[in-house]
């Protein structure tokens, strides 16, 4: 391929218009790890964040993300601004996990109203969402209720954006899987994303439960690219995918609260294995919904993030016991803008893939988000059971089961090593 110059000004701009479109002791039993075969795309990858990615600097890659906030916030002034961190909030709203009710009169005889509040009988969790007082921003609203009550729980409500890039055109190919071994048994697995494009023919074995949007299915490329790398890792088993759009096509969409929402409902269903490819900062309501969700038997997925090898961790993918997945390109190379750390637990394809769009088509997709869904259905094919200690267990089978990549054992960039999916994939012309 003849190389391109391109300017980082023009990349960058050139990338971001991408990425707009866009029992304890039981013994796991998980289906045995093929070498990986990834869906194959003979078509030029010139519009996705891939071949962009690799002219740039790797400071550019989290640059990548911060434009991509920075056109939401320009556009959602009225609902949306930073925190002192630069990350997507909504505005005036402040989280408080459990608090007493003495916390809750003290603040709100300083001014600070209940919103709403999320309860999960399930998860034992109650969230509640405060609005600062008029007039006081809400980094100072976030401040003041610390001093109000030091021993409480209070963060912001941070939005979390997707971690890939779709091909805006379709590839001359299309994935077609064939399932090793017919089982009666079905797969259910859960996603938290945006919505899912649910007559894709893709998803003739799936059947799709959803949750958000007030009933209504408002489908998402994201979303739909990920659920279908599931069903085609899936096979022809029939699966029950449930999947929860925390988007809605609203600018707050992927808040902290519409997460946790989606988690209570997989928690409510009783979903063992949920994947999440979707990254934002630290979060200390996620962080403890995500550690009730994991105490009590459910395995998380999650991407690690495309902000480069260099950029501080992405959540919830860095939180203790949330299985973390890079991505990887045919030639099994880390993709250059995965995060490094002791977040990522396994590798699968990242890159020269393909997936399904909103148009009932195919497109080229690249990035974690679209690696770690094929770990979450290779999980959910062999360990269907919500059980306390069932993350663990996994972990260890799968890293005996891995390839090692990079340095001999674990290491920062692979993890375990590499993971593909039971049943390969291969690609074929469309007739």
């Amino acid at each position: 391929m003849v190389g391109i110059m391109i300017s980082r000004t023009l990349a960058i701009t050139f990338a971001v218009s991408c990425l707009c479109t866009f029992g304890a002791e039981a013994q796991v039993q998980l289906p045995g790890v093929k070498l990986p075969q990834v869906p194959i795309v003979t078509g030029p990858l010139d519009r996705t964040l891939g071949t962009v990615g690799h002219t740039l600097e790797q400071t550019d890659l989290r640059d990548l993300r911060r434009l991509q906030i920075g056109s939401l916030l320009r556009q959602h002034r009225d609902v949306l601004e930073r925190d002192p961190r630069g990350e997507p909030i909504v505005r005036s709203e402040l989280l408080s996990f459990d608090p007493s009710p003495e916390s809750l009169q003290r603040v709100q005889a300083d001014g600070f109203t209940i919103a709403r509040e999320q309860r999960s009988e399930e998860l034992g969790t109650r969230l509640v969402v405060l609005l600062a007082p008029r007039g006081l921003s809400t980094h100072r609203a976030l401040r003041r209720l610390q001093q109000l009550d030091p021993a409480g729980t209070y963060d912001y409500n941070h939005v979390y954006t997707g971690s890939g890039t779709t091909e805006t055109k379709p590839p001359e190919t299309a994935p077609v899987s064939t399932s090793a071994a017919e089982s009666p048994d079905r797969v259910r697995i859960g996603l938290v994303d945006t919505g899912v494009q649910q007559t894709h023919p893709v998803f003739a074995t799936t059947a799709i439960h959803a949750l958000g949007c007030n009933g209504n299915i408002l489908p998402g490329s994201h979303g739909t690219a990920v659920a279908s790398l599931i069903a085609m890792q899936i096979g022809t088993r029939p699966a029950d995918l449930y999947s929860a759009d925390v988007y809605c096509n609203e600018p707050t969409g992927g808040s902290v609260t519409a997460i946790t929402s989606a988690f209570a409902w997989m928690a409510r269903e009783r979903v063992a294995v949920i994947n999440v490819s979707l990254v934002g900062p630290a979060n200390r309501m996620l962080e403890r919904i995500v550690q009730a969700l994991l105490q009590r038997g459910h395995v998380i997925v999650a991407a690690v993030g495309n902000d480069g090898p260099n950029a501080k961790p992405l959540y919830p993918a860095a939180y203790d016991g949330v299985i973390g997945v890079t991505g990887v390109d045919r030639k099994e190379r880390v993709i250059i803008e995965a995060l490094r750390g002791p977040q990522v637990d396994f590798a699968a394809a990242g890159a020269d893939i393909t997936a399904a769009t909103i148009d009932n088509a195919y497109a080229a997709v690249r990035g974690t988000s679209f690696a770690a869904p094929i770990v979450a259905a290779l999980i959910a094919s062999g360990d269907r059971a919500v059980r306390p200690g069932a993350q663990a267990d996994i972990v260890k089978q799968l890293a005996t089961q891995a390839r090692d990549l990079g340095k001999p054992g674990f290491d920062t960039t692979y993890g375990f090593g590499l993971l593909a999916a039971p049943v390969p994939i291969q690609a074929q012309r469309r007739e």
